[in-house]
């Protein structure tokens, strides 16, 4: 029987076999082979520290969020204790200048009155990492204008072992931040020393290896002068806070769980340094009913309410992907009305899962048809797992009921090769309604990061194609337009579509995006001191949080407004901001209430 403190994803991982977890790739994340653990994501009252043992990990975030390390075989047990709210298991996430600063009406800031750099505001980059040694991230002085990196991939006996002779100051010091249990810290003073040694990487041996952290903080913070003697980020004098999210395992990729360890740590570290903040997140997945209801994007609301805090998020590149797909029955539809939604699966499909969303109110029958025209048909009112063989391929699935925070049902589908791959060809889901009372449905792939090309809806819905956590109310929703041609990004991921709605229905609904900046072509630095051009909401994101950086200045810094922070900040963004041509009906689901990002 399934425990309803768990999320139906972490039910079903726990029903089905170890190999099927395995195969599965989604059901497995969160889970440690070799310990028999899991990381878990846990909303909890009252004091769960007292749970730590030799065997339970806690870590305490804030709201009443924790991540808790434990034992596949005590989950049933812990979710017993009454401290427990609602538990959910770590989902994967996915990555997502003189032209943009110039498109957004930046430069005349930072190059008159009133001067703004970001100063004595901090930024905070959750992402890959940093080159910490590029000048960009440097001062007037050549020192380091980053406050504390923490890595959370690397382990701190081994940081220990690599410290050169001479460097006893910082012997053994490598540890994690206090309250956490993974990664390592370093101070400013040990990266100005990496700075300034001939071995950098041995005091300090954290590295972007991809190099989309270093870009993104390049063009919200870069420091670097160009030839006109102009900076190259938006906020250059701002200081940094860098978190690499991950893990030390060989196979290491984000989750929300590293997520949520890096928000808490920036908003600690801010309150405790003195300094508003500006959090960078260009990172997201596609998994959920996208209304705000998941614990992280809760926490994320949360987070953006400790201090004086802002945090900036990327709308994720889903827009024009094919994975999304919605459809809709009029009220009160008789039981003979259907409706087919067509899914094509490339060669060489691995594993992957599909998420179907609909009211708990609605009742539909669904039937499932293979290429082959085999077929299995499930009823959304038959609760719990179950596992199925359809034309050589393997159905997992799991029916679930609405959760402490919301009416939402969902109803996954995991698909698993039996032999090597997914069967190619045209997979069909009919909908057969039973009872309708909002008769709204959405499907969901996962991450066009991790589908082959040709596996999409042959019939895709661009709306409602943000990634999470950017569906958070408290956040700053950014998606990407085409600053040469002032046109919208088709990849960016769009929000609820607003034509034809009552005014009075948008007055009660979030409008995301909250704006559009430029985001194709960017100019930002790439690895070993390059420049590349880059594109994605990801490089959007960070014309934006250097833009809060400076209005903080503005307002916290220079004493012009000590509230300047937050949803106030927002408001003001969507207020300034500037139709895009050829987005004349405002607001809607492409650019949010007004447009593009502008700050004159």
């Amino acid at each position: 029987m399934e425990n309803q403190k768990l999320e139906d994803l972490l039910n079903l991982a726990l029903e089905v076999s170890e190999s099927e977890r395995i195969n599965s790739g989604q059901l497995a994340v969160g889970f440690d082979e070799k310990s028999r653990s899991w990381e878990l994501i846990v909303k909890y009252h009252g004091d769960i520290s007292r749970l730590q043992s030799s065997v339970i990990l806690v870590e305490e975030l804030i709201a009443g969020y924790a991540i808790v390390t434990i034992p596949e075989n005590l989950i049933d047990t812990f979710t017993l204790l009454d401290e427990v709210e609602y538990v959910e298991k770590p989902k994967r996430l996915y990555t997502s200048t003189i032209l943009g600063k110039q498109a957004s009406c930046i430069l005349p800031l930072t190059i008159r009155d009133p001067f703004l750099t970001g100063k004595n505001v901090l930024i905070a980059v959750i992402d890959s990492g940093i080159d910490y040694k590029n000048i960009e991230f440097r001062n007037r002085a050549g020192n380091t204008r980053i406050k504390y990196l923490w890595d959370q991939t690397l382990m701190p006996e081994r940081v220990n072992a690599l410290l050169p002779d001479g460097y006893e100051e910082f012997a053994d010091q490598a540890a994690p931040p206090e309250g956490f249990y993974t990664g390592v810290e370093f101070s400013e003073q040990r990266i100005n020393a990496a700075i300034n040694s001939p071995v950098p990487e041995r005091i300090v041996p954290s590295i972007d290896t991809s190099g989309h952290g270093t870009a993104v903080a390049s063009i919200a913070a870069g420091s670097g002068f160009l030839a006109s003697g102009q900076y190259q980020g938006v906020a250059p004098e701002s200081e940094l806070l860098i978190i690499k999210m991950g893990n030390p395992a060989p196979d290491s990729f984000p989750k929300t769980t590293e997520l949520m360890r890096a928000v808490t740590y920036a908003v600690k570290k801010a309150v405790e340094l003195g300094r508003p903040l500006t959090i960078n997140l260009s990172f997201g997945n596609t998994y959920g009913s996208h209304d705000g209801t998941s614990l992280v994007e809760r926490f994320m609301d949360n987070a953006a309410e400790i201090g004086r805090t802002v945090i900036c998020v990327g709308s994720g590149n889903e827009g024009a992907a094919g994975g999304h797909c919605a459809g809709s029955f009029d009220g009160n539809v008789s039981s003979s009305a259907m409706q087919r939604v067509e899914l094509s699966v490339d060669r060489y499909q691995l594993a992957f899962g599909i998420q179907l969303w609909k009211d708990y109110s609605d009742q539909f029958n669904i039937e499932v048809i293979s290429p082959g025209r085999e077929s299995l048909r499930i009823s959304d009112r038959q609760t719990g797992g179950a596992s199925y063989i359809v034309e050589n391929t393997q159905i997992l699935l799991y029916v679930g009921e609405p959760s402490p925070y919301s009416v939402k049902q969902e109803i996954y589908f995991d698909f698993l090769p039996t032999e090597n791959y997914v069967n190619q060809g045209v997979w069909t889901f009919i909908l057969m309604p039973v009872r309708t009372v909002t008769g709204g449905y959405d499907f969901y792939l996962p991450s066009s990061n991790v589908l082959n090309a040709g596996t999409r809806f042959f019939t895709p819905t661009p709306e409602k194609t943000f990634t999470i956590p950017s569906t958070a109310s408290k956040v700053i929703t950014v998606g990407a337009y085409n600053a040469e041609l002032e046109a919208y990004a088709d990849f960016s991921g769009r929000g609820y579509p607003v034509q034809g709605i009552s005014t009075e229905k948008i007055l009660t609904r979030d409008i995301k995006p909250d704006l559009a900046a430029p985001g194709t072509g960017i100019n930002a630095v790439g690895p070993n001191d390059s420049y590349v051009q880059v594109s994605g909401t990801s490089f959007a994101t960070p014309f934006v949080t250097g833009s809060t950086a400076l209005m903080m200045e503005w307002g916290i810094v220079r004493g012009n407004d000590s509230f300047l922070y937050g949803e106030k900040v927002k408001a003001y963004l969507r207020g300034g901001a500037k139709i895009l041509r050829g987005e004349r009906e405002v607001p809607n689901d492409k650019v949010g209430d007004y447009g593009i990002i502008v700050l004159s």
